[in-house]
């Protein structure tokens, strides 16, 4: 049986955060890293893919450890696609 919190981290679920985002203009960076990775040649959906995984870090720590989401750290993590090594950690 699955838990509640799961249906918050399906990919689908995780992309359309991103696309909210997005549209939204907040964060700001999320609308930024979107432009820069498909200027630099990442398809769309790879980028939103990559952006859904930083997202995803911070929503698993806001709903299994009780944290506040860190903006700082998802921007870190933006700023670092489409290298992903920091989910390998």
């Amino acid at each position: 049986m699955t838990e509640p919190q799961d249906d918050y981290m399906t990919e689908e679920t995780l992309i359309e955060t991103v696309e909210n985002q997005i549209a939204d203009g907040e964060p700001k960076k999320v609308k930024e890293t979107l432009m820069r990775l498909v200027m630099t040649g990442t398809p769309r959906e790879e980028a939103l893919q990559g952006m859904a995984c930083a997202l995803a870090i911070e929503v698993f720590d806001v709903m299994k450890n009780g944290a506040e989401f860190d903006l700082k750290r998802y921007s870190a993590h933006l700023d670092e696609l489409p290298n992903m090594d920091w989910m390998e950690g």
